[in-house]
């Protein structure tokens, strides 16, 4: 697919630039849903799957996932390329924006905040977790909890903060 012209910016908006597409990317980074149907019932948005499928052709023909092969009655399932990893610091920069700017409930702003939080180091280390869980690089060593683990500690305890007020 060649861009409109030769703009790195139009040519990355062309590939990212509405909606769904980021929230798909953002619900196999941050949920590990890599299946269609689990891409469908686990969006909070309520993506219809003509829209979902869509998405997903698009972002394969990008080169932003790859589409695992799947034999008759197999799920295919979905997997990051190096330039899906890639998209993690356009889409940590964009959920700032929404910290900054737009409303929401804080169990659904407590992932982004600790990014905010723990820096650029953390983002890096989302990176690598992603590279062992799609590329099947091998995991680099860390000390205590890795970061989705991290992320998810976040969530659980803004949830049941929620809960208490």
């Amino acid at each position: 697919m060649e861009p409109r012209s030769g703009c790195p910016i139009n040519a990355a908006v062309e590939v990212l630039g509405d909606r769904w597409s980021l929230l798909v990317l953002r619900d196999i980074i941050f949920g590990d849903r890599r299946y269609f149907r689990a891409l469908l019932t686990g969006s909070i948005e309520g993506i219809a799957s003509n829209i979902l499928a869509d998405r997903l052709v698009r972002l394969v023909d990008a080169g932003i996932l790859t589409r695992g092969t799947a034999a008759r009655g197999q799920r295919a399932r979905y997997s990051l390329t190096e330039a899906g990893i890639q998209t993690l610091p356009i889409i940590y920069a964009l959920g700032n924006w929404g910290l900054d700017w737009r409303p929401g409930s804080d169990e659904l702003r407590s992932r982004q905040q600790l990014m905010r939080d723990e820096g650029p180091a953390f983002i890096e280390e989302l990176m690598d977790e992603l590279r062992v869980r799609h590329l099947d690089a091998p995991p680099k060593p860390h000390d205590g909890p890795g970061p989705f683990e991290r992320l998810d500690a976040a969530y659980a305890a803004a949830a049941e903060q929620e809960h208490v007020d």
